[in-house]
């Protein structure tokens, strides 16, 4: 495959997945105490999830957990921890990566949210930016790992599953 096609091609996959995420969460005050626990909240239902089948995967890059950042907010917020949603992403090292690849994802869109939420409120989940060229190093292994139109295909598969984690996040009435 030719330079960037995987990244293109899992972005191409996933975007109404992507969008679909994203309206779904927008529209809320990260400014405003009770909006931004509803979020964190709804955000706590899905991440641990995530990170927790990311756990399982062998032959991925390190990543660093944000569970323990956002579980610190929430306490901060007197918000109760939520159980996990179930999640069981598709087998295999491609629905790894394609799974990485939202989480890490979700961890750039935070850092852009994290200017909203208001002064006086905890901000270590949203703000976990990724360390100068952590991001980039993902992609370049994303791009190394895939092989082939199959295997970009388990990735993406993988990638609207954690997308559609995230979205029943928010449709089961956390927000």
């Amino acid at each position: 495959m030719k330079p960037g096609a995987v990244v293109a091609g899992l972005r191409a996959a996933t975007a109404a997945d992507h969008d679909r995420v994203d309206a779904l969460f927008a529209g809320r005050d990260l400014a405003d105490r009770d909006d931004y626990r509803r979020f964190l909240v709804a955000h706590a239902r899905a991440l641990p999830a995530a990170e927790a089948a990311l756990a399982t995967w062998e032959n991925l890059p390190d990543w660093r957990p944000r569970t323990p950042l956002l579980a610190a907010d929430l306490a901060d917020l007197d918000a109760p921890r939520p159980d996990p949603l179930p999640f069981t992403p598709p087998a295999g090292t491609a629905a790894g990566w394609g799974t990485l690849y939202v989480v890490e994802g979700s961890r750039l869109g935070g850092v852009m949210l994290a200017r909203r939420i208001g002064a006086d409120l905890p901000g270590r989940y949203l703000g976990a930016a990724h360390r100068p060229g952590e991001w980039r190093a993902l992609l370049t292994g994303l791009e190394a790992a895939a092989d082939g139109p199959a295997w970009l295909e388990a990735a993406a598969t993988a990638a609207r599953a954690t997308f559609a984690l995230y979205a029943r996040a928010v449709g089961d009435g956390a927000i």
